[in-house]
C-alpha cells in the first residue's frame, strides 16, 4: 500500500497545507499527527476561501478519513 507523507524540516510557514490539499484529493486517509492552532491552512473550496487549523484539508475530500492524532494540540477556548 503506497503513502505519500508531508513532514515539514523547517519552522513556520512552509506550505504544508497546500501540499497537503493537493494530494488529500486522491487519499483514503488524512491524517494530522502534531501541533496546535496556530498553525493554520488556507484552502479553497467551490470558490470559498476556508482557513483551517486543526482539521485536515482532507476533510473536504470524498471518501477520505481524517484522523486528529495524541500529538495534536487542542485549546478548549
Amino acid at each position: 500500500m503506497p503513502a505519500t507523507i508531508v513532514v515539514g524540516l523547517q519552522w513556520g510557514d512552509e506550505g504544508k497545507g497546500r501540499v497537503v490539499d493537493h494530494f488529500a484529493r486522491e487519499a483514503n486517509v488524512v491524517a494530522r499527527f502534531n501541533g496546535g492552532e496556530n498553525a493554520g491552512h488556507t484552502v479553497i473550496a467551490q470558490g470559498h476561501i476556508l482557513k483551517l487549523h486543526l482539521v485536515p484539508s482532507g476533510i473536504l475530500s470524498d471518501g477520505a478519513t481524517c484522523l486528529v492524532g495524541a500529538g495534536v494540540i487542542v485549546n478548549p477556548e
